[in-house]
């Protein structure tokens, strides 16, 4: 596979039982055979969009003190902001050329959840930066649930599966500044490549070149979305729940050509994760003799412990 297979979410919300089904057959094949797709007919509007990268290059220019009041420590940057070169991929040591910030789940009528995550992070300087942060998540996250329901049915569960373990998830919004490039790098990359942890990220600002995805040759394929499109993924922890049937592609953000250095890159991921209390053990009906069983049990709050210390954002 060449390209990024483009779908419609309107098929799926349509009334039209075909049309339901062709986006789950859809969307399923993508993801068995490169784990990643091109979603029209999303929740984002247009102005919601424009306002929220408004307010990330406002943030992203701020001075270096002032981003740095909102580190929080102790956390695993699972909030706020998180310092340039501060991530690397898993099994690299060398920092990956970005910054970031944080945002996390908006806990409704849940006080355990509310208890265990860490509180966002407002930025004084940018009351809109808060909100339009909070819009936006909310809808990716209702734009996750549909895709997630598509996907239950392409698996043979029931349609709303996923649901509970997703309401109130450990969901993550990061809007991401890679700076312009000032020397020439040894071996840094804006994002080395690596899968996702989470169920599945919703991207944000793929419209131009740099997000590359590796198909099943093991060739690079530029993965560019059109502008009313955003780029879904699978992450490793729906990968593992579905033994590998559904696949989380290996991806990574390169370096522009050296005439464009100078330049910014900014792109906005939601990260998708279940409450920590989710099984990710191997569904039974992705189990079979010519599949058998590739993972261990775990939770998906062990498994993102796993993660976080891998990527260095957590100390053993």
């Amino acid at each position: 596979m060449q390209n990024i297979p483009s779908v419609d979410l309107r098929d799926f919300l349509s009334d039209d039982p075909v049309r339901k089904q062709k986006f789950v057959n859809e969307i399923g094949k993508a993801y068995e055979e490169i784990g990643f797709v091109a979603l029209k007919g999303h929740f984002l509007s247009d102005e919601l969009v424009e306002k929220l990268y408004k307010q990330v290059r406002n943030f992203f220019n701020l001075p270096l003190e002032v981003k740095e009041k909102y580190e929080i420590p102790g956390i695993g940057g699972q909030r706020g902001y998180v310092s340039f070169g501060k991530e690397s991929a898993k099994g690299r040591t060398t920092g990956d050329l970005k910054e970031f910030w944080h945002f996390g789940q908006y806990v409704e009528n849940n006080d355990k959840l509310a208890n265990e995550y860490p509180a966002n992070v407002t930025v004084n300087e940018l009351p809109e930066f808060n909100s339009s942060g909070k819009e936006t998540y909310k809808m990716l996250e209702k734009t996750g649930v549909y895709v997630l329901r598509a996907l239950a049915i392409y698996l043979g569960l029931d349609e709303f599966y996923f649901d509970d373990f997703v309401k109130n998830g450990n969901s993550i919004l990061r809007p991401i500044h890679y700076p312009p490039i000032l020397n020439e790098p040894k071996d840094a990359v804006r994002a080395a490549a690596h899968g996702d942890i989470n169920l599945i990220t919703l991207l944000m600002g793929a419209q131009g070149k740099g997000l590359q995805v590796q198909n099943h040759n093991g060739e690079w394929i530029d993965a560019i979305a059109k502008d009313d499109e955003l780029v879904i993924n699978v992450g490793d922890m729906l990968s593992r729940h579905t033994n590998n049937k559904l696949k989380s592609t290996i991806h990574q953000v390169v370096n522009p050509p050296r005439e464009l250095w100078e330049t910014s890159r900014f792109s906005i991921p939601f990260f998708m994760h279940p409450i920590s209390e989710m099984p990710l053990n191997c569904l039974n009906n992705c189990v079979n003799n010519e599949n058998p069983k590739q993972y261990e049990d775990i939770t998906a709050g062990e498994f993102l412990t796993e993660r976080l210390i891998e990527l260095g954002l957590i100390k053993k």
